[in-house]
């Protein structure tokens, strides 16, 4: 009977080619607007989390930040930075300090601390040149702290540090623009008019993840490392605050600090450490910066929980807003089914004269409207799974698609087929078939 009813179902589907198509049409566009944007919404989160977890998820990262220039421009004139002033020239002293390395280093909780110095020098290998380049001058613990992986060569290591050495690491990137298709390693540049070494290549790093944590900006893929010691030794601290000409200078000794924390003597996680340790930075800093907010405090663990967070939030208004299709498609099927009870009252009356029952006459209508929506569904499916990939390559987004938002999709689409078919069908049971007979 199920079979001989579904058979029935399909052919008077297609006697209607063109109605049927229509109907159709909404209950894809509403489950390809589902799968789409529940996928590029989570490819958004997901990319949005890996960079965060590139800055290292058992890691406080501390930064300095430029103060702002005076009462009017951020609040109160305490947040300005510390000036000194001669005949020459103006410094203006701000940022992280060598005393708060050396103070944050005495916390039971670190296993590590890590300094970066950044500087913007211009960096060239004959012909070639960077403008304005990245270099960062730190201690060999950064590659573990930010899980650099090096492709050639070597990273910085200890030796360096103590013979203030002129050597250099370059990212996939500066290499390619330095070098282009030449081998690196052991050739001469100059960064700021000063000779290093190169002795090593690192691996090329996801756009995203090479952006994430960035202190000034730009593409992680462009730095270039140097020793600690010798960047203080070369470029010192100062830096020119203005144009070539002007006469301010910015005075910042530490650019950023990592402090990698450690895992309990008693077996407790480290993540489980990051929350009280970052409080631990706050209070220490603001004993030694009571009178300028020239530093932040970020905390990884607790981005990737609000992102998390917002990731939730996200998929819940994408989905209620995608299910909103999904309804409209829903109530095309219901008048399409409606208009289909009152054009088929002469099939419905000879039926029920015959001896078929009501609920034969509700299976034959819900199973037209379910297969109408179980066939936009696949189809739906098709077109949700192809429009993220259409978006990736062309638009450079990163998506995902996952199987639980398809089987929500299709699911929902068919639930509201049935739905909505309820009525229709009941509305055609309950004819009498007398009167069906008579209206015809």
């Amino acid at each position: 009977m199920w079979w001989a009813t579904l058979k029935l179902a399909i052919r008077n589907l297609l006697l209607h080619k063109m109605r049927s198509s229509l109907t159709l049409l909404g209950t894809i566009l509403g489950v390809a607007s589902v799968i789409a944007m529940l996928s590029i919404g989570e490819g958004s989160k997901q990319d949005a989390l890996d960079r965060i977890r590139g800055l290292g998820a058992n890691n406080v990262i501390i930064r300095t930040v430029q103060p702002s220039s005076g009462p009017d421009a951020g609040g109160s004139s305490g947040t300005q930075p510390a000036m000194v002033t001669t005949s020459r020239y103006k410094v203006n002293a701000y940022g992280l300090t060598y005393a708060d390395l050396r103070a944050l280093s005495q916390l039971p909780t670190g296993e590590s601390v890590v300094p970066v110095m950044m500087k913007r020098q211009e960096v060239s290998h004959h012909r070639n040149r960077i403008a304005q380049a990245k270099v960062l001058a730190t201690t060999p613990r950064l590659r573990d702290v930010r899980s650099i992986s090096v492709a050639r060569g070597r990273f910085l290591q200890s030796h360096d540090l103590e013979t203030m050495s002129n050597v250099a690491v370059l990212a996939d990137g500066a290499a390619r623009k330095l070098f282009g298709f030449s081998d690196p390693l052991g050739q001469p540049i100059l960064i700021g008019g000063t000779a290093f070494r190169v002795v090593g290549v690192l691996t090329e790093r996801d756009s995203g993840v090479a952006r994430a944590g960035q202190a000034e900006g730009g593409d992680a893929n462009q730095d270039i490392f140097i020793p600690l010691d010798t960047g203080r030794g070369r470029f010192g601290f100062l830096s020119r605050a203005g144009s070539r000409g002007s006469r301010e200078y910015d005075r910042v000794e530490l650019t950023e600090i990592t402090l990698a924390v450690a895992s309990g003597e008693s077996g407790k996680e480290a993540s489980d450490r990051v929350v009280p340790t970052a409080n631990m930075v706050r209070g220490l800093l603001e004993k030694s910066h009571a009178s300028k907010s020239d530093y932040q405090v970020l905390v990884p663990l607790e981005l990737m929980a609000q992102a998390e967070h917002e990731k939730r939030i996200w998929n819940m208004v994408l989905g209620a807003i995608a299910g909103i299709s999904l309804l409209v498609g829903g109530i095309g099927i219901m008048n399409i089914m409606l208009a289909t009870v009152t054009e088929r009252t002469r099939e419905i009356g000879i039926r029920r004269a015959i001896g078929a029952k009501k609920r034969d006459i509700i299976r034959q209508f819900l199973l037209e409207t379910t297969v109408l929506s179980a066939m936009g569904g696949v189809l739906g499916i098709v077109l949700g799974i192809a429009i993220p990939i259409i978006v990736t390559v062309f638009a450079g987004m990163k998506t995902a698609t996952s199987v639980s938002s398809i089987g929500l999709a299709f699911g929902i689409s068919v639930g509201i087929g049935i739905v909505f078919g309820v009525y229709p069908a009941y509305k055609a049971a309950s004819m009498n078939p007398i009167e069906a007979l008579r209206k015809t």
